[in-house]
């Protein structure tokens, strides 16, 4: 440690720091949210349009066939 004295940290200082870093994370988080945005909705629509196609197969595949004669 040296031996100069050093001023104590004042409760204004880290609330400085803090806002400071804050700014930062959420500067950058709002610039990747607009990039993530579009691509979330993309993969919402594939994800249903896969399901209604898998859905759609498995019900023409195991659908039951009935017929009637008559005697």
């Amino acid at each position: 440690m040296p031996d100069e004295i050093t001023e104590p940290i004042t409760r204004d200082q880290i609330a400085e720091s803090i806002r400071g870093v804050r700014g930062d994370v959420t500067e950058q988080a709002e610039a990747r949210a607009k990039k993530l945005i579009p691509a979330a909705i993309a993969g919402g629509v594939l994800v249903l349009v896969l399901a209604y196609m898998v859905g759609r197969r498995v019900g023409t595949t195991k659908s039951t066939v009935v017929e009637i004669r008559r005697i």
